[in-house]
């Protein structure tokens, strides 16, 4: 953040100001380098902050007690919304002294914030739960999988509870798991044969062809999430599609509020944000509590249950959204228009607050669905694997990004040689954005089936669908 800020202050760091009427000069190689590196140092910082941060805030509470797991859930509530409140602050007011004070100052005031969060963290060290590393997840992983490949020849015992390898460090941070049915191929790896060697602490001594059990259904967590995570791909793209065709509704609606003042139409879905800094407090504090009263679970809802209804609301939105542009396209066609676009699209007298409502259910999609995604991922991974739920989230939402851009390329292509015309425009009157919104709702209802299909066979990490629990294992000191 200081180098982007020192790119937008020294003069000699970017190119200057366009002559009037002129052409620009581009930048310098030095001048793009500079930015370039601001660049890269922000991804190796994002690289390095996210992973971490979700699993190491949710280690400060103690699973091993009921207010250390109400803080765990609570968190992961409050996590979002913090990050929620942050980007509407930068969206709206950080964006604004950009605009129209100085671009200096607009980075400026990011970078002063990140050097006080550095600071209050560095402060709290000593006070903080800190969970050693041990060893990497993905090695266990890879050990299974070539130990099972190697005995797959091999018969499994009728009990295999008990002739099963079954070993688990002393210090070991994960929590023990029970043996499940699922994906027995992988059970093979623990079959002890006579050219396994154990050492005297009873770890096998060579971890590529006996592996214990407990590491076999660490595997099996992971491949169990694969096709939960999966869903999340297709749930994402209405969401983005909010973030991109809503403004391009609201460029071709009524947006001025009294006499004077226009709204931006890109300061729509705000509306979004809104509505999830109001949400998440509320489901927190009042609705979480009666739903637990009301269901007798921990949370009140199953994780997976939260995720379902996130997606129906997703689906919901896309709907509101399709009437909201046909509605909004009639209007403009058969009325009179109240002003022209920049590029010549007739601008509808609808007023563009009734976008709010289909916003307003993105928002609280998000609420239910990617809360209880990140929690998911992090309760549902074996605790040695906790790093990678947080990038878990964001993978899934970085290939929607590009499977929502493929679509968009490819529904552009299909449809503008055909008798409709192309369904996106530029011009939204001469286009049929709601046709295109009633085609992703199509998908996420076949992306939905698919979720009921794999929640239906997915099975908690305790064996139980109804409630989530985990437990540690260790001497730590918890804060809760």
């Amino acid at each position: 953040m200081v180098a982007l800020m020192l790119t937008a202050a020294i003069s000699t760091l970017h190119p200057p100001q366009c002559a009037p009427g002129g052409a620009c000069a581009g930048p310098t190689t030095w001048q793009l380098a500079f930015l370039l590196s601001a660049f890269a140092f922000l991804i190796i910082g994002a690289g390095g902050i996210r992973p971490c941060n979700l699993a190491f805030g949710a280690d400060q509470f103690n699973p091993n007690t009921e207010s250390g797991r109400r803080g765990i859930n609570s968190f992961f509530n409050w996590y979002y919304f913090t990050f929620t409140f942050a980007v509407m602050v930068s969206v709206t007011g950080i964006v604004y002294v950009q605009s129209n004070i100085s671009w200096a100052i607009g980075f400026g005031i990011p970078a002063f914030l990140m050097f006080l969060s550095c600071v209050m963290f560095f402060v709290g060290t000593r006070i903080y739960v800190i969970v050693k590393p041990e060893g990497s997840p993905i090695s266990s992983v890879v050990h299974v999988i070539v130990a099972a490949t190697k005995k797959r020849g091999l018969k499994l015992p009728e009990n295999s509870t008990v002739s099963l390898f079954s070993y688990i460090p002393a210090k070991s941070i994960n929590s023990k798991l029970p043996r499940t049915e699922q994906f027995r191929y992988l059970d093979k790896a623990a079959i002890i044969t006579d050219g396994d060697q154990i050492n005297l602490d009873g770890s096998a001594t060579n971890p590529s062809k006996l592996c214990s059990i407990q590491q076999v259904e660490e595997v099996k967590c992971l491949l169990r999430i694969i096709p939960i995570w999966s869903t999340s791909i297709l749930y994402h793209i209405p969401l983005i599609q909010q973030q991109t065709y809503a403004v391009f509704q609201a460029l071709q609606m009524d947006r001025r509020l009294g006499t004077s003042f226009e709204v931006p139409a890109a300061t729509y879905v705000i509306f979004t944000m809104i509505t999830l800094t109001i949400w998440i407090p509320l489901y927190d504090r009042i609705i979480v509590p009666f739903l637990q009263r009301l269901t007798g679970k921990e949370g009140g809802l199953t994780l997976l249950q939260r995720m379902g209804i996130g997606m129906v609301l997703a689906m919901l939105c896309t709907i509101v959204s399709g009437l909201v542009e046909g509605n909004r396209r009639h209007i403009a066609l058969t009325r009179p228009t109240i002003g022209i676009t920049s590029k010549g699209g007739a601008i509808s007298s609808l007023s563009a607050l009734w976008l709010v409502p289909q916003l307003s259910l993105s928002g609280l999609s998000e609420g239910f669905n990617y809360i209880a995604q990140i929690e998911f991922y992090y309760k549902q991974y074996p605790e040695n694997m906790r790093s990678i739920a947080g990038p878990s989230f964001f993978a899934g939402a970085a290939i929607s990004n590009y499977l929502s851009g493929f679509l968009v390329t490819l529904v552009h292509r299909i449809t503008s040689g055909s008798k409709t015309g192309d369904w996106l425009d530029d011009d939204l009157n001469k286009g049929k954005l709601d046709c295109f919104y009633y085609m992703i709702v199509g998908l996420g209802i076949l992306n939905f089936g698919y979720f009921l299909l794999c929640a239906k066979w997915y099975r908690y990490k305790d064996g139980d669908n109804s409630t989530v629990e985990m437990a540690t294992k260790g001497s730590q000191k918890h804060i809760v």
